[in-house]
């Protein structure tokens, strides 16, 4: 449930001035996105809606990182059990958002809260349904009905937040299913590649970078939790969830006192994104193939900045005072 908006003394904002290094990108980014809210909000509005249905924005909307290139990634969530009659429908919601779909083929249905809430786990939570809940818990904002968007965010932390979870213990419900959606994009990057060529090189890019800090933001609040009593938990991460995933990881590098290591991290990152908004950039990554990725300069960019974020969170992880021993507990095994 990410928010958009530069806030005074964002976490973001707090971890430029610890480590002298600024993220023009990553802010103004934000600036876009808070604008871009309130115009696509105030049309949406307009809409009949059910008291039942909201409608949220995903993907760099809910991570607050709007750029030029950004598609308008859309839920119609129902609140409660799938139904065929929902307004506003998939149909009546394009009719204002100007940007497509992007190309994952998920977001073409209404999506009711009792198949992201109750089928976790077996035969029943697909590679869909695993996607849109990650997605919703993770990187999503709401365009429209706030406190629907609200109220299921809180249903859901609280079925993993389940019986088994113990004071001063990391939830190992919710820590699964955050590492099972990581790997499982990973997989279904080899996936796709197989079925054909075509966008490898932004598909890749994006997968050392977004995504990368996609999965970054939900594993260290999951990981802080371990501080908190059980039942501090849900308001705990809720907060978490309400701000972009940038500022959650910048928030554990200035808990950590790795300030260093999260102004080199989250500063590849600013930099990727600043080159992602660039057109001829962004054209260059969707046109490289595995086999011509060593001669592309925007892809070797790509790459370098993804090394570098990489490394930032692994010194996070791997050489703090404390979340050394939480990532070898929880995390390994």
């Amino acid at each position: 449930m990410s928010q958009s908006g530069k806030a005074a003394g964002s976490s973001l904002e707090q971890l430029a001035a610890a480590s002298g290094r600024d993220f023009p990108n990553l802010l103004r980014a934000r600036d876009a996105t808070r604008e871009g809210l309130e115009a696509r909000r105030a049309a949406l509005g307009q809409l009949p809606h059910q008291d039942d249905v909201a409608v949220v924005l995903m993907g760099s909307w809910g991570r607050a990182e709007v750029t030029a290139g950004s598609d308008d990634d859309f839920m119609v969530l129902v609140r409660g059990t799938d139904r065929d009659d929902v307004h506003p429908s998939i149909a009546e919601v394009e009719t204002i958002l100007d940007q497509g779909h992007g190309d994952q083929g998920m977001f073409g249905e209404p999506v009711a809260s009792d198949e992201l809430i109750g089928r976790i786990g077996l035969d029943g939570d697909t590679n869909t349904n695993l996607s849109l809940r990650m997605l919703f818990l993770l990187e999503s904002v709401y365009a429209t009905r706030e406190d629907l968007h609200e109220a299921v965010t809180a249903e859901l932390v609280d079925r993993y937040l389940d019986e088994s979870v113990k004071d001063l213990r990391v939830p190992r419900f919710l820590l699964n299913d955050v590492v099972r959606y990581w790997r499982t994009m990973c997989v279904d990057f080899a996936g796709k590649e197989r079925q054909g060529p075509e966008k490898w090189g932004i598909r890749n890019a994006k997968l050392r970078t977004a995504r990368k800090v996609l999965f970054a933001g939900g594993l260290l609040p999951v990981l802080e939790c371990s501080h908190f009593p059980r039942d501090e938990m849900p308001a705990f991460l809720l907060g978490q969830l309400r701000m972009p995933p940038t500022d959650r990881i910048a928030q554990a590098f200035l808990t950590h006192d790795a300030s260093d290591a999260g102004g080199r991290a989250l500063g590849a990152y600013d930099d990727f994104l600043g080159r992602l908004d660039d057109k001829d950039f962004r054209e260059e990554l969707e046109s490289v193939t595995r086999d011509t990725s060593k001669e592309s300069p925007a892809f070797r960019d790509a790459a370098r900045s993804g090394k570098d974020l990489e490394r930032g969170l692994l010194a996070l992880l791997f050489e703090t005072e404390s979340l050394p021993k939480l990532a070898r507990d929880y995390i390994v095994f």
